[in-house]
């Protein structure tokens, strides 16, 4: 079993989407081993995004993650990495395919509703940056 990290990010639960994203996980047998909500700060969402820290759009993202509450959930299943981000689609809402999370609700390449580890490597520190052992059930 493989575990990975998601967010529905703050355009997400402002639009009452928490619903319809945890929908499409369970319809594809992904389970949820911990889930919260929470409002990171600024310095919060930095640390969380600190691989993109020298990218240009760094500043307006961790703006956007801090500008309102946030669902984290951590997710198992066989190959989950690879499962999540075809569910979600493309970064870029207009190149995700069709019946995509991204493509469905997506406002903008930013807003695009949620968030999915891409690696091990990046599921490890992101689900440790949230959850401790005992949240994880």
């Amino acid at each position: 079993m493989e575990r990975t990290l998601s967010i529905i990010k703050p355009d997400g639960v402002g639009r009452c989407l928490i619903g319809e994203v945890i929908k499409r996980l369970e319809s594809s047998n992904i389970k949820i081993i911990a889930m919260k909500m929470l409002k990171m700060t600024k310095k919060q969402a930095q640390g969380f995004y600190t691989v993109h820290k020298e990218r240009p759009f760094f500043d307006s993202l961790t703006d956007f993650m801090s500008s309102g509450p946030v669902v984290v959930m951590v997710l198992e299943a066989e190959n989950v990495i690879s499962k999540y981000r075809d569910l979600m689609g493309a970064t870029n809402y207009k190149e995700a395919e069709k019946g995509t999370i991204r493509r469905n609700f997506a406002t903008d390449i930013e807003k695009n509703v949620v968030h999915g580890s891409d690696s091990q490597e990046s599921a490890s520190f992101e689900i440790n940056y949230f959850f401790n052992s005992f949240e994880i059930v």
